[in-house]
């Protein structure tokens, strides 16, 4: 378990580390939206390009990334749904607070989590991959659409696949994978250095708005609860389900159950503040889940584990 705490830690205090510096004064919000900026174009990228490139793709085609994808948009679409006709959210803010409920911090915390908790690290690639490669793709389309001001068309989708650095990093991951090519040292070796910059950056970025935006549930009190008890009770809540509907059960019935429990990740945050869209809500859900998916995972583990 030192694994685990020591991935909870490591965010409170590099999050605790950004708020400091904007309690200082040395960074202030415009800041704090710098760094997460060029966490989002270039740090990110690069991350998400070695994460991909090292992985194994054949993890696409197993029951266990079937059942992430059920429990993750099916949770997605319970905060969709009454976002849209409730709300009356614009679709970019409803996609946003979507992701706030199915998107999981399946890098930083779920790879030692699978690791420390569930015996194997690899358990956690079908819901990474499955992050990066389809959701995510499919979300920046939407918010690329509506930030031009069009409806998303598959010409539309195909050019954001081809300007979105998020997108366009996962998909050259994959080519690299499927090949088992691998970049020269003298390109690898700058790549690597910036993706160790993605993680910091926007854990920082993160703590500076905590600091100084807008108080907890600025945004409303009933988005806040529908975010954290769809991330921290239903998601992993249909993640057992469908895992029984689809024959799992055991350690992998067990390890999609727990992956789902898992808090809502900075990345999330990356994408709410480039495109302008539920920041605050993504902040205090990414605060919130990460504090209570702790005793939930632990409830997990004491019921399957």
């Amino acid at each position: 378990m030192d694994g685990v705490l020591t991935g909870f830690v490591t965010i409170g205090v590099l999050i605790g580390m950004g708020a400091w510096v904007a309690h200082l004064g040395i960074l202030d919000l415009a800041g704090g939206r710098l760094l997460a900026l060029i966490s989002f174009s270039v740090a990110s990228p690069a991350l998400l390009l070695t994460t991909i490139a090292e992985s194994d793709p054949g993890v696409l085609f197993t029951t266990p990334l079937l059942v992430s994808a059920v429990a993750a948009g099916g949770t997605m679409l319970l905060y969709v749904v009454p976002a849209r006709l409730a709300w009356r959210e614009d679709a970019g803010s409803a996609v946003v607070g979507g992701f706030t409920t199915g998107y999981v911090n399946s890098a930083n915390l779920g790879i030692p989590i699978a690791t420390y908790v569930l015996g194997n690290a690899a358990l956690v690639a079908p819901i990474l991959l499955l992050q990066l490669i389809v959701i995510q793709p499919v979300g920046l389309a939407i918010l690329d659409a509506q930030a031009a001001g069009k409806r998303p068309t598959l010409v539309g989708s195909v050019r954001t696949i081809l300007t979105n650095p998020l997108t366009l990093a996962t998909l050259a991951g994959v080519v690299l994978a499927l090949t088992g090519w691998r970049l020269p040292e003298l390109v690898a070796s700058p790549i690597h250095v910036l993706a160790g910059f993605a993680i910091p950056a926007v854990l920082m970025a993160y703590g500076v708005t905590l600091r100084l935006g807008p108080g907890i549930a600025a945004t409303g009190r009933d988005r806040l609860a529908l975010t954290s008890g769809l991330k921290l009770v239903i998601h992993p809540l249909l993640a057992f389900l469908a895992g029984r509907l689809l024959g799992l059960d055991g350690q992998l019935l067990f390890a999609v159950v727990v992956l789902a429990a898992l808090p809502t990740a900075q990345n999330v945050f990356v994408i709410a503040t480039r495109y302008d869209r539920a920041e605050i809500l993504t902040r205090d859900t990414i605060l919130l889940t990460t504090l209570g998916s702790v005793p939930v995972i632990a409830l997990i583990a004491l019921l399957l584990g």
